[in-house]
């Protein structure tokens, strides 16, 4: 498993990183250069993205499932890897010269998806690793200011409309690697970035222990995004701005 403090484990992100950048950046240039004459539907033009981020999912640590996350939500993260704030070379190639428009299009595409969820993968933890994780996702704790998983991201892990991600089926390395990237300062958000200060709050174990609870729990296909939070947020996010709680 990645150190949680690294967003991603360096001698398998240089082998398959390299793998995955050629078929989208070679698509991309087909895509976006295409005769005016060849059909132009939406997904031929996101092939560049359906390379990785194909509808059902590769769902791994490098291309996570954005299927039938919620669109403001997706929207904003397009925002943050083509404005810097967040770090991964493809993206910022995919999306650096978008407009925002385009942008949401792509968004919507993507959020109108919902395919199956693979099973999860065994995951190796010890039980006391396990109920630490689930006491972090559904209780929080609260002596060191850190909200439950729940408390953001809905009862049922999938997200809430418009902005907040889903965290069901997320594989475990992907989980690590964005905390480790929230505590290097390698991936943040539009301020105040509620996640950065949360990742700050967690320790190494509680990173493990939220990451194997998470990838270990099974994924009811029937759920969507909840509409709207059940209480206001425990503290102000940027990427919400409507329903931040003060801090």
């Amino acid at each position: 498993m990645p150190n949680p403090r690294y967003p991603l484990p360096a001698p398998a992100m240089s082998a398959r990183l390299l793998a995955a950048l050629a078929l989208p950046l070679l698509l991309c240039n087909h895509a976006w250069s295409a005769p005016a004459a060849a059909p132009d539907t939406l997904a031929q033009r996101l092939a560049p993205c359906l390379a990785c981020h194909q509808p059902q999912g590769r769902n791994d640590a490098f291309f996570p499932r954005i299927a039938g996350k919620p669109e403001g939500y997706l929207y904003n993260q397009l925002l943050n890897f083509r404005d810097g704030r967040r770090q991964f070379p493809m993206m910022t190639y995919m999306v650096g010269n978008l407009p925002e428009p385009y942008l949401r299009e792509i968004a919507q595409f993507f959020a109108s998806q919902h395919p199956p969820y693979p099973p999860a993968p065994p995951v190796t933890a010890t039980a006391q690793m396990l109920e630490r994780g689930r006491v972090l996702v559904r209780q929080g704790d609260a002596a060191r200011r850190i909200p439950a998983c729940v408390a953001c991201h809905g009862q049922q892990l999938a997200g809430v409309a418009p902005a907040i991600p889903g965290l069901a089926g997320l594989p475990r390395d992907y989980i690590n690697a964005q905390f480790g990237a929230w505590k290097n300062k390698a991936r943040r958000a539009q301020a105040p970035d509620c996640m950065a200060d949360i990742a700050a709050r967690l320790t190494e174990a509680d990173v493990a222990a939220v990451s194997g609870w998470l990838a270990s729990q099974p994924v009811d296909q029937a759920a969507r995004p909840a509409a709207a939070p059940d209480t206001p947020l425990p503290m102000r996010c940027g990427g919400v701005p409507d329903h931040g709680a003060a801090p």
